[in-house]
């Protein structure tokens, strides 16, 4: 992914004069089907946090059907992920135009923007480069002289978490109330306004000009395995170069840490790490130096890749008081459709305040940890997983700590 530093890197002609559009342009000559099958070819996986084949994501719109949708998911909400409002910072057209050939491609006339709430300043770079777009018959009607028709319309989220859920996201376009789904049936049959529909992350749709200019083999060479590409990792915590990274998949972790992020910062040590966002589960310092970067390797650890939001957690913070703050997060973002998530995440708070205040016994642990299990594949959407997977990870990597609490002795947070 290229990502232009220029003062202006957000104006149309800065996009053009670096090589933007000649993707859209080779992709109108092409069959459409011709460009999923190199969008499978490339091995290229969902980047927002669920890692689905892209090109086996579009294959699954039905081709004698008149109106199909695509929508862009840019309700970048998950605790320690910031990657994708850098793409819109930086590159917006890159966006703009993986839109348009993913229009192409799957039949789609209209496509959907639907950006976090918070994002003003990037809501005003995306309103204007589609703007910047139609005027150059980028966007609109008979795209660059062709029969392609395909227009883009920005949707700003009002700031719930559960938005950032592909099936809430399409009820919050329609002005419903953001509540998931029941699925099947999946978006790519009835999506929105009950039409199939392709719902992508901004850091996959700004990927595919590569893959339409370079091929899905060539591509696909890239990163490992089934781990296929670049991956951006949005890195917060007290390292000495935090920051967004974009590297290939299957580095080790110990590698990107000491060679990217320059390692801790001075008189701080590492004791944990949580890879893919809050809602994965976390990784001791030990186990962290020890794995590799891609999808396949951080399974078998016991984790996930996630949306690439990766915190380094420090010798001197205390993971009761980190958990809590993750539960107290999640229970005020759960949408309350479904008891295990709407009730399960209450209880695991006033569990997790209780232990934190000193005021618990060591059954408040097991219980928190039984409430986390219960909770797991009970509910419409991952919501529920998303806290209960830290909670189940933190007790058991770290009891010691949430046993300190009880005891009176936690000297990390002085409780």
């Amino acid at each position: 992914m290229k990502i232009i530093l220029e003062k202006e890197a957000f104006d149309i002609e800065t996009y053009i004069k670096n090589g933007g559009y000649m993707a859209l342009k080779k992709a109108i000559a092409m069959n459409p089907d011709n460009i999923i099958e190199e969008v499978k070819k490339s091995n290229l996986r969902g980047r927002g946090g669920a890692g689905f084949p892209t090109g086996l994501k579009w294959s699954f719109i039905p081709k004698n059907v008149k109106d199909k949708y695509l929508v862009c998911n840019s309700d970048e909400s998950e605790p320690g992920t910031f990657k994708d409002r850098e793409i819109i910072n930086k590159n917006p057209h890159m966006l703009i135009e993986g839109m348009i050939i993913a229009g192409y491609a799957i039949g789609a006339n209209q496509g959907y923007i639907y950006i976090r709430g918070e994002f003003i300043k990037e809501a005003r770079i995306l309103e204007k480069a589609i703007i910047e777009a139609n005027k150059k018959n980028l966007l609109g009607d008979k795209i660059l002289n062709s029969n392609f028709n395909f227009k883009i319309r920005l949707v700003r989220g009002a700031g719930a978490y559960i938005c950032g859920e592909e099936t809430a996201l399409l009820e919050s376009i329609l002005g419903k109330r953001g509540h998931p789904r029941l699925k099947p049936p999946f978006p790519a049959i009835k999506g929105l306004y009950d039409k199939p529909t392709v719902i992508n992350n901004v850091e996959t749709l700004a990927t595919i000009p590569y893959i339409v200019i370079n091929g899905g083999e060539k591509y696909s060479k890239i990163g490992v395995g089934k781990s296929a590409g670049t991956k951006l990792f949005s890195v917060s915590g007290p390292v000495k170069k935090p920051g967004v990274y974009e590297i290939e998949l299957g580095m080790p972790f110990k590698d990107f840490f000491e060679n990217y992020l320059g390692n801790m910062k001075e008189g701080e040590n590492l004791k944990a790490v949580i890879v893919g966002g809050s809602s994965v589960p976390v990784l001791t310092a030990d186990e962290a130096m020890s794995v590799n970067l891609d999808y396949e390797s951080l399974q078998k650890a016991g984790t996930m890749l996630g949306s690439g939001g990766m915190i380094i957690i420090p010798e001197r913070q205390c993971m009761v008081e980190a958990l809590y703050i993750l539960a107290r997060f999640y229970h005020h973002e759960s949408c309350g459709q479904c008891a295990p998530c709407r009730e399960g995440t209450g209880w695991i708070e006033k569990q997790l305040k209780k232990i934190l205040a000193g005021n618990a016994k060591s059954k408040d642990i097991d219980d928190a940890y039984e409430i986390a299990n219960n909770m797991m594949g009970k509910t419409i959407c991952p919501l529920a997983d998303a806290l209960a997977m830290p909670v189940m990870s933190f007790i058991t990597k770290f009891r010691n700590e949430f046993e300190s609490h009880i005891e009176g002795k936690c000297k990390l947070c002085q409780r």
